[in-house]
């Protein structure tokens, strides 16, 4: 373990972080793994018990230290609180951030502690196409500009504070859109996962207003999901050419046309697409976000993760 004074992280490679599991058993079966394998995630077993498991350890800790503390202020307070954990997953567009956040989900879940876990992505709370054409922003999604964030902060608050029933939007990758008549039903969760691009931004489109409230105020632990650019860049284009040659094409996928292009042609729209909306957004957005992270896991060229950085 590398320790340089001034970083305010711990770093670890794979085999001292793996040797952190401390024998937590392993409590995924091969067929649960492989439903959880995003589109172009060779995700292993090994993956899971060298990097997950000792993270879901030390969360676990984390998390009963929250609960105990909120024990302690119900019984002070004389009345019954609950305040579920929120863990933010943020990360570049391609980096398998939804990967990460389900596996955790799956792990934590089967804590002896039968901890309910509940996963939001926040593509729900991009605005719908209709508001982002009417504001000429089409080319800008998944920048912070694009989202609802009032939505997305009432949502995050209200599950906060211990709202029965909280309900958030439904984004479908494959229409490209919002789901119209759709949401997700969150009913007191012990453990929120909160999934996306922007879940540790805490400044208003660059400029910082003091008496702003954001997201990442409710966050209890985050997550930066790393990767160097050019990787991110080839797993983007080799995502789209797996969406191509399957999602894409469904006629009533938004993108159903880049299935009916030649190859060259649609690799040609997913580079622009790259270079102009998602990488743009990872420097100018994303990445200024990392050092906040609680824990950065970075990735190698494999999709397999090669250090972990632990906030001290």
């Amino acid at each position: 373990m590398d320790n340089h004074h001034l970083s305010p992280y711990m770093t670890f490679n794979r085999k001292e972080w793996a040797a952190l599991r401390n024998a937590v058993p392993m409590t995924l079966t091969q067929a649960e793994l492989s439903s959880l394998q995003g589109i172009n995630e060779d995700l292993s077993l090994e993956e899971v018990s060298e990097i997950y498991l000792p993270l879901s350890r030390l969360l676990n800790y984390y998390i009963s230290n929250h609960f105990t503390r909120h024990m302690i202020l119900s019984r002070f307070l004389g009345q019954d609180h609950k305040t579920p954990y929120v863990i933010g997953i943020a990360g570049s567009v391609a980096v398998g951030k939804s990967t990460t956040a389900r596996v955790l989900q799956a792990l934590l879940t089967r804590w002896p502690e039968h901890r309910k876990v509940a996963l939001v992505t926040t593509d729900g709370f991009l605005y719908p196409n209709k508001i982002l054409q009417e504001r000429n922003m089409m080319d800008k999604k998944g920048f912070p500009q694009s989202y609802d964030v009032k939505k997305l902060l009432k949502f995050v608050s209200d599950i906060k504070s211990g709202i029965e029933k909280v309900n958030a939007p439904v984004y479908s990758h494959s229409v490209y859109d919002i789901v119209e008549n759709e949401s997700i039903e969150v009913e007191q969760p012990d453990i929120l996962i909160l999934e996306g691009l922007n879940v540790l931004q805490n400044q208003a489109n660059g400029a910082a207003k003091s008496n702003r409230v954001f997201v990442s105020d409710y966050v209890d632990f985050s997550i930066y999901v790393d990767a160097e650019i050019p990787l991110l860049h080839d797993w983007y284009i080799n995502r789209f050419l797996k969406f191509r040659a399957g999602a894409f094409s469904d006629p009533s996928s938004y993108f159903h046309h880049y299935s009916q292009i030649p190859e060259s042609e649609a690799l040609a729209r997913a580079e622009q697409v790259w270079k102009t909306i998602n990488e743009l957004n990872l420097i100018e957005n994303i990445l200024p976000t990392k050092e906040r992270a609680s824990l950065i896991l970075t990735k190698g060229a494999d999709h397999r993760v090669a250090s972990i950085q632990l906030r001290k």
